[in-house]
């Protein structure tokens, strides 16, 4: 559901995206980039889930919980429009946008509500940035967009060496501490050129972490709902907890990923995107693509497999039917695949005790796996 635009010219209107880890980075850039104020509401926390939860029914799965208390706080905190991704297809996310739309209504707040449809490609995000800017300058929304763009790959490469070094770290936190400083120097890069200035030293800053180049790491893909995997929130902090453990991570599904499927032409890619990896890797476990991140979550258990990862670790929300399948192909996978898999089924009830009790004794079942199997070879040598 798309609102007209009310405009005071003697003011620049507040746009709130909902948060989903660190992209409001990204958003933040490319609507300053076309006159409009981002408005970033407070971090997702305890509080955000508690409005959420409240005003929405009970079997819906927590990123919408999240989504819903995200545009509550950003309303009260003097946000003019609220901004909904949303998707084509077999996904409830389709259908969320009229839901958030109409609850906030009921609630009594007058929101603005636009949405921002992603499939539609380039052309998606030319008309949002459009109709928010009120501006039909090709040249400056194709810079918006661009700037846009190039920040979500430049985070999701800071997130790959931030778990490079968080797994190797002499002094718990100090990967992180740094990583939150090459942050804010992305942040601050409004141009392309500046971007790339930044890149360098936001690298160089996460670098100064001290690491143990010998300690054993265990090396595990994250898969799942890309909402869950993506967002420190609702997945309680699962890169940390590993890393702590001595585990480097990999997001198979990353908003970078998404945007190569969704936005960028394939005439542009040099390479085989994830849903491409997805269509040819999940058959013979499932032919078709049957709404989320189904097929890609199946097909990313072959491919940490081939690559030799010692797991993986699946993260669904409670209710999200497409990663219920997911998990119910994973026991058929399991005779023809010796990665060891750990589901992760998460909502507003899931305890943390219990939550860190489970990721240990999957880390020491993997350190004890990849100890027998280097035995093995050590043996045989």
């Amino acid at each position: 559901m798309q609102m007209a635009i009310k405009r005071n010219k003697n003011k620049k209107i507040k746009v709130a995206f909902p948060h989903m880890g660190t992209i409001s980075i990204a958003w933040a850039a490319g609507l300053r980039k076309v006159g409009v104020e981002p408005y970033v509401p407070p971090y997702t926390s305890k509080k955000t889930l508690s409005y959420g939860t409240k005003n929405s029914p009970e079997a819906i799965c927590l990123p919408y919980k999240l989504i819903l208390g995200n545009f509550i706080e950003a309303i009260e905190g003097g946000a003019d429009y609220v901004a909904m991704i949303t998707s084509p297809g077999i996904c409830r996310l389709g259908e969320y946008g009229n839901n958030i739309y109409t609850t906030l209504k009921d609630l009594g707040y007058n929101a603005n509500y636009i949405e921002l449809s992603l499939y539609d490609g380039i052309k998606g995000l030319y008309k949002f940035m459009r109709e928010i800017s009120g501006k039909n300058d090709p040249i400056l929304i194709l810079r918006a967009i661009n700037i846009t763009i190039r920040k979500i790959f430049v985070i999701d490469d800071l997130d790959k060496a931030l778990s490079y070094y968080r797994a190797r770290e002499l002094k718990y936190g100090d990967a992180e501490k740094n990583y939150k400083k090459a942050l804010k120097l992305i942040d601050k890069a409004d141009s392309t050129r500046e971007l790339g200035k930044a890149y360098d030293l936001a690298l160089k800053e996460i670098e100064k972490t001290e690491i143990d180049p010998n300690r054993e790491v265990l090396n595990v893909d994250l898969t799942g709902e890309i909402f869950l995997v993506n967002d420190e929130f609702s997945n309680q902090n699962i890169e940390r907890e590993l890393g702590r453990m001595g585990v480097q991570t990999r997001r198979s599904l990353t908003v970078g990923s998404f945007l190569k499927d969704a936005i960028i032409p394939k005439a542009f890619q040099n390479k085989e995107t994830h849903l491409q990896r997805a269509e040819r890797m999940a058959k013979p476990y499932l032919m078709r693509d049957i709404g989320g991140d189904a097929l890609e979550c199946v097909s990313d258990v072959v491919f940490a497999d081939v690559k030799g990862k010692d797991g993986i670790i699946h993260i669904s929300p409670f209710t999200c039917m497409p990663e219920i399948m997911s998990q119910n192909i994973f026991p058929t996978m399991r005779m023809e695949h010796e990665i060891p898999i750990l589901p992760l089924i998460m909502d507003e009830q899931t305890g943390r005790a219990g939550y860190i009790t489970r990721l240990e004794a999957f880390v020491d079942l993997m350190r004890r796996k990849k100890r027998a199997k280097e035995g093995k070879n050590k043996t045989r040598v």
